[in-house]
């Protein structure tokens, strides 16, 4: 499996992923979006739900890092919560399954080393989508291949922290050989300074996929969406 981080080293990620309302959110659609991610220099992709996992595994023959997106009555995280969520990730074709890896509380008492031993249970690489060092920190001791700052600025500790979290990038870095960089990077600029602070690979997601946002953004600033 470090052929297949290896093959992430240096590169460029790209989250291909939709609202859940958005009319791009097909498993086609989806694949078709990874296909010119990967004509256009992309290293690896990043894909939420078996069945989009699914079709972009048929589409493309890079790293694919997989995500269940799916809330739990009276828990917060919601990103492959779950060992089920995990094998779900797995059967749909995935190399690498993400994971919150936060200190909050899951289904069933569910901790982060039973999530990464699932993971590598089913020979795949987890990767820890973390908010602060310390969970980084505990996520490698358990066994994550990979730490990511993901979650940064997304938990209630976190919450108003400048993105890309270039910092913790940083601190992760210091304590584990692969660190992603992933949240707020919405520049090549922004890219440059995440390799620049220590990042193995970089994950852009909104700036480059998320059609529904970016449309949104130049409708507001239209006329006659905009008050006088």
């Amino acid at each position: 499996m470090n052929d297949t981080l290896e093959k992430l080293r240096g590169g460029l990620i790209v989250s291909v992923q939709a609202y859940a309302e958005s009319v791009l959110n097909t498993p086609e659609t989806i694949a078709l979006l990874a296909r010119c991610a990967v004509a256009n220099g992309a290293a690896g992709v990043r894909v939420e739900g078996a069945a989009r996992i699914a079709a972009v595994r048929a589409a493309v023959a890079i790293p694919i890092i997989g995500i269940v997106k799916r809330a739990h009555a009276g828990f917060e995280p919601y990103i492959t919560a779950t060992p089920a969520e995990v094998a779900e990730v797995a059967a749909a074709g995935a190399d690498i399954v993400a994971f919150d890896a936060t200190a909050r509380a899951r289904p069933d008492g569910v901790t982060v080393a039973d999530l990464i031993r699932a993971t590598r249970e089913l020979g795949l690489l987890a990767m820890a989508d973390c908010a602060t060092f310390a969970e980084g920190r505990a996520a490698a001791g358990a066994g994550a291949a990979i730490l990511a700052t993901t979650l940064a600025g997304y938990t209630p500790d976190t919450r108003g922290l400048a993105l890309p979290a270039l910092d913790l990038a940083v601190a992760l870095a210091s304590e584990h050989s692969f660190t992603v960089c992933e949240g707020g990077v919405a520049s090549p600029a922004d890219v440059r300074a995440a390799f620049a602070a220590g990042a193995a690979a970089v994950v852009v997601g909104t700036a480059i996929t998320n059609v529904d946002e970016l449309v949104r953004r130049f409708v507001a600033a239209a006329p006659r969406n905009t008050s006088t």
